[in-house]
């Protein structure tokens, strides 16, 4: 009887999810919703982000499944943000782990990849990780990121396996490098 209990319930969330997430409202409107399939076996694999352009913050939500607050896990991700039409490519990226203990930064970027990471950027920004909702939250003012009209976001997540070793463990939200449609303030 349990495990009936368990399936129904597990199947009750998840239509939940899906209704809410395929509610969201369309592109160049103020947020939206993408979800991502579970492709990864991992506690950071990314399962859904929402993008919420606020009047005064830009505010990305990313839900994972089984995320962890060992640092064993290695779990961390790097929201990449761009802010400008004519200019391909990012212009931001908010990076940090996922784990307890663990820092984050928002730097500016000349596109995807660590070696294009430049300088910190300078305003307010932070990451706040919900490991009951399996969520990480990320909230930057739109002031830091140069007050765009418009955003879109890539979204990278990574971790380590038990021997240390990250083969394999990475997930992208879409395709490697693409961008959610541009969310309007």
């Amino acid at each position: 009887m349990t495990t009936l209990r368990n399936a129904v319930l597990g199947a009750a969330a998840l239509s939940a999810a899906t209704l809410t997430l395929s509610q969201l409202t369309p592109a160049y409107a103020d947020a939206i919703g993408v979800s991502d399939p579970r492709d990864i076996d991992h506690g950071v694999d990314l399962r859904s982000v929402v993008v919420d352009h606020r009047t005064d913050n830009v505010v990305v939500t990313t839900t994972h499944t089984n995320l962890r607050p060992s640092f064993r896990s290695g779990s961390a991700g790097a929201v990449y943000l761009d802010t400008d039409p004519s200019d391909t490519g990012p212009e931001f990226v908010f990076v940090g782990g996922y784990f307890d203990g663990t820092d984050y930064q928002l730097l500016h970027t000349d596109g995807f990849g660590n070696k294009k990471w430049g300088e910190p950027v300078e305003g307010s920004y932070r990451m706040r990780l919900d490991y009951e909702k399996e969520h990480v939250r990320m909230r930057m003012s739109r002031e830091a990121l140069g007050s765009p009209a418009e955003v879109r976001v890539a979204v990278r997540v990574a971790g380590t396996r038990r021997d240390g070793s990250s083969d394999g463990l990475v997930d992208w939200l879409g395709e490697p490098r693409s961008f959610t449609e541009w969310v309007a303030q």
